[in-house]
């Protein structure tokens, strides 16, 4: 199974999402992005497509959010 790996390292999530390993730990403990611990020292690890899934959601939220607040330009009212 070459190319892509199945599952990813934290740091590897944070650099796909741009952000810190921290942030993306905090995802996963706060059960946002559903993810794994493997081994003896408990590493987690999450599945791309799972990574995916979290992505895709977070454009429907955004979509919503934008449809919910629709930006009001002042200076447009002229």
């Amino acid at each position: 199974m070459a190319g892509t790996p199945r599952f990813l390292t934290l740091a590897d999530v944070a650099e796909v999402l741009n952000t810190s390993s921290a942030q993306v730990y905090a995802l996963v403990r706060r059960g946002e992005l559903p993810a794994i611990k493997i081994g003896g020292r408990g590493q987690w690890r999450v599945e791309g497509s799972r990574l995916e899934d979290y992505i895709a959601e977070q454009y429907r939220q955004a979509e919503q959010y934008v449809a919910e607040h629709p930006f009001e330009d002042s200076d447009a009212s002229t």
